[in-house]
């Protein structure tokens, strides 16, 4: 049976513990060091040990013996309420964030899964249907539609939306974004944004392949075309682009670029001159300029730039409205030779040959040949396109040793006016023309290489020649009536006539006969004179003409002046011996038209592949 507090030994044990606990308080309140205090502790414990062995309970007051112990009770267990609650909101909080680790987690592994799964079924899943390099192109096969089932890039228009497209092109650009690719095609002078992302239809593969194909290989690209929500930046097709659904290449570009497409793009940030001497090794490339020198050694590459794309449908087009307005001024085309046993013209600049062990020549003009057609072969009306050499040493910005000649010949009843009226018409016919038809491929140009419109009157402006001297001197440039212009006095000429007549475009007759072929017809009032004439574009000739000579005793003095042996155009001479045709005509360099039309500074610009004193390829 436990004892009481009641009985005199559990007294006396109280009252050692509440002296001995007074003890410890008091050398605590004093900082005394433990040393002092820890055996009267170690005696009190022992006591309360003691103590319980008889009580069969703790030492300490009871909540009834202790009243505001009993208070300070009460505060502890609704903290250690409080505490469980915070514990408990805490552990809450710890099984939500485990929750969502566990469900992230398992999303995660699902995905990988899904993931692994679609790698795993797209490496065993035949995708050339959708992407990859094309079989090499051999015709052994048509398709059901043919080439309807292509449109042209040029052609991809807003009203197509929604359609499927097939477009082949050259690739221009291609970029990677995240797991989408965008890529520029670009046919002729137009582009288009062909857009793809990852998908179940569209491999990651397949995105992949489309950001390391080669840029300028060819590309099949088969899509649906939509409207973007931004107009592309870039394009020409800027309202639409194609989601793309296969990808093929059909040709893949193996070498590297001679220069960057962007950079043979770049608008010309400094006008060059358009007369003097040519140096080829100053046009060479440099930092991100592209020289004309590098462009000519990759002309395949230059070419597909869209200025020079727009350059040469432009010379295209100046060859059909030559065609075409003289076809319906009852002219004919002719085809003439250009191999010939003597000089053209009787001059020292030919390129010669053996003719199976003959001396030969290629021809440096159409001229003798299409007098006879029109003067003595009956034809009256006769004219050409075709190639013409000059074996002449000169590398300036305007010559060319090889270029296309546009001829033309025509008999006349009472004066050569008759040939300067269809010329004149001509020109302003084919003017008229390149503006209705090219206005999209000179806008191009423009873009490139800006230049002004060119300014002609619709009755062409003609001068004699002493009246251009006379302009010439009036504005402080000697220039002798009877001398011959030099290009820069032409140059100047062409200024002053486009200050005071308002054009670009005149014709200056009677020039000094001195300086014109041995077949020009003398003036009849002026035997220094002769009855020729050029014509000019932005101050530069572009056409040399006369009357002809169609006497064969005029023609052989004429040839006797110059210097030449008669038996070697003796065939020449003999056509007019049999009755020909008082007759006239001129030649036009087709290259110097387009080149001064669109303002551009270098003849090479508009030969497609030029041949000069130093450049014989490509």
């Amino acid at each position: 049976m436990s004892a009481t507090p009641e009985d005199p030994a559990i007294a006396e044990l109280n009252d050692q513990i509440a002296a001995l606990g007074l003890s410890i308080s008091e050398a605590k309140k004093a900082a005394a060091p433990k040393e002092e205090w820890d055996p009267l502790l170690q005696q009190m414990l022992a006591l309360k040990v003691q103590y319980k062995q008889l009580t069969g309970h703790d030492h300490g007051p009871s909540k009834k013996e202790a009243p505001k112990s009993e208070s300070k009770g009460e505060s502890n267990e609704e903290a250690s309420e409080k505490n469980k609650e915070k514990r408990a909101k805490k552990a809450a909080e710890k099984a939500a964030k485990e929750e969502k680790k566990r469900k992230q987690r398992e999303e995660r592994e699902a995905r990988e899964r899904e993931k692994l799964e679609k790698l795993s079924a797209a490496a065993t899943k035949d995708w050339s249907h959708v992407f990859g390099d094309a079989p090499m192109i051999q015709s052994s096969s048509k398709s059901e539609d043919g080439i309807n089932k292509w449109t042209k890039i040029g052609d991809l228009k807003k009203e197509l939306e929604g359609k499927k497209v097939v477009v082949r092109g050259h690739l221009h650009t291609s970029r990677g974004v995240g797991k989408g690719a965008f890529v520029l095609l670009r046919s002729s002078l137009y582009t288009v944004q062909c857009v793809a992302f990852e998908s179940n239809d569209v491999p990651s593969a397949m995105i992949k392949y489309m950001t390391n194909v080669p840029v300028e290989s060819i590309v099949d690209v088969c899509g649906i075309l939509t409207i973007p929500e931004k107009a592309v930046e870039g394009a020409t097709q800027s309202e639409v682009e194609i989601q793309v659904q296969s990808y093929h290449c059909v040709q893949k570009a193996t070498a590297a670029m001679p220069f960057q497409m962007e950079d043979a793009c770049r608008p010309d940030t400094v006008k060059e001159t358009d007369v003097g001497a040519y140096d080829h090794e100053a046009n060479q490339s440099e930092g991100g300029r592209v020289g004309q020198e590098t462009r000519l050694d990759h002309r395949w590459i230059d070419l597909r730039t869209p200025a020079n794309q727009s350059i040469f449908r432009i010379q295209s087009m100046v060859c059909t409205l030559f065609r075409e307005y003289l076809l319906s001024q009852n002219f004919i085309e002719i085809h003439t030779p250009k191999i010939l046993s003597g000089a053209s013209e009787g001059g020292a600049d030919v390129f010669t040959l053996d003719y199976f062990g003959k001396p030969a020549c290629l021809s440096m003009s159409p001229q003798l040949h299409k007098q006879m057609a029109a003067a003595c072969g009956g034809f009256e009306r006769v004219f050409e396109i075709g190639p013409v050499f000059r074996a002449e040493n000169s590398n300036t910005r305007r010559h060319l040793c090889e270029f296309t000649g546009l001829d033309l010949e025509m008999a006349i009843m009472e004066h050569y006016d008759e040939v300067l009226d269809v010329i004149g018409d001509l020109f302003v016919y084919m003017f008229d023309g390149l503006k209705t038809k090219c206005a999209n491929e000179l806008q191009r140009v423009k873009e490139q290489h800006g230049f002004e419109d060119l300014e002609y009157l619709r009755k062409t402006l003609k001068i004699d020649y002493a009246t251009g001297c006379k302009l010439l001197r009036e504005a402080g440039i000697a220039q002798d009536d009877y001398d011959d212009l030099s290009t820069e006095n032409e140059k100047k000429l062409g200024d002053i006539v486009k200050e005071k007549y308002k054009t670009d475009f005149f014709i200056m007759d009677k020039y000094p006969l001195a300086v014109r072929p041995f077949y020009t017809m003398p003036d009849p009032n002026n035997p220094k004179l002769s009855n020729s004439y050029d014509i000019f574009i932005r101050g530069q000739e572009i056409l040399s003409g006369a009357q002809r000579i169609h006497e064969p005793a005029l023609l052989e003095e004429r040839a006797k002046a110059w210097g030449i042996d008669v038996s070697t155009i003796s065939s020449y001479l003999d056509a007019f011996r049999n009755g020909a045709l008082p007759h006239g005509g001129g030649g036009i360099g087709m290259e110097r038209v387009v080149m001064l039309y669109l303002g551009l500074p270098n003849i090479r610009k508009s030969s497609m592949f030029p041949r000069d004193p130093r450049r014989i390829a490509p």
